[in-house]
């Protein structure tokens, strides 16, 4: 969603549940849900941990799957969208993609915008789980860099690119929120926080 500005702080938020969860899972967790990477080419050096997710086929009568990570994430993390949703945005949407998103040590996300229109009304959440000083989140061509333990909301309309320069992976939990009146979804109530 277009928000006005590149990148808005949401504020400080007791992300270590699901930080200890995230950092304590198996290398296999992150590699058995690929969609992402053969899709979309700017996330062929990401992993992913995938909750909830949609293509956005249909939009905007989409269907949103709870995918494997539900099971991996959901106790730690739909506590934590449900705190940051009351927060900040209307009562009512519904979460369309979730996951733990990893990118490796070296790795490049190359500059896009997301162009799907279930982009242009969604609120795109990033929680950063693990990061280091070489990494370079950058929004039409100016670096951010995100801080464990506060919670982010980007534009994602604007160009924006990640570099990891770090020897570590970085890692950023990613949420879409789209508002009530921007959508309609067939949906289990219980897989879907919002």
């Amino acid at each position: 969603m277009d928000i006005g500005v590149p990148l808005k702080e949401l504020g400080d938020y007791n992300i270590e549940p699901l930080r200890q969860r995230i950092l304590s899972l198996e290398e296999d967790d992150w590699l058995g849900n690929t969609y992402r990477q053969q899709e979309y080419e700017v996330h062929k050096q990401t992993q992913s941990i995938v909750m909830v997710f949609t293509d956005g086929s249909g939009w905007p009568n989409i269907e949103v799957r709870r995918e494997d990570g539900w099971d991996l994430l959901a106790e730690e993390a739909v506590p934590l969208m449900h705190s940051i949703l009351e927060d900040h945005y209307p009562p009512g949407g519904t979460i369309i993609r979730a996951m733990a998103a990893r990118l490796s040590a070296g790795g490049v996300i190359k500059p896009h915008r997301d162009k799907h229109p279930s982009f242009h009304y969604g609120h795109r959440v990033h929680i950063p789980i693990c990061t280091n000083p070489r990494v370079r989140f950058m929004i039409e061509g100016r670096p951010y860099h995100m801080q464990v333990g506060h919670v982010y909301e980007i534009n994602n309309q604007a160009q924006h690119s990640v570099m990891n320069k770090g020897d570590e992976g970085r890692i950023n939990f990613i949420f879409d929120y789209v508002p009530p009146t921007h959508i309609s979804s067939s949906r289990e109530e219980e897989a879907l926080p919002a």
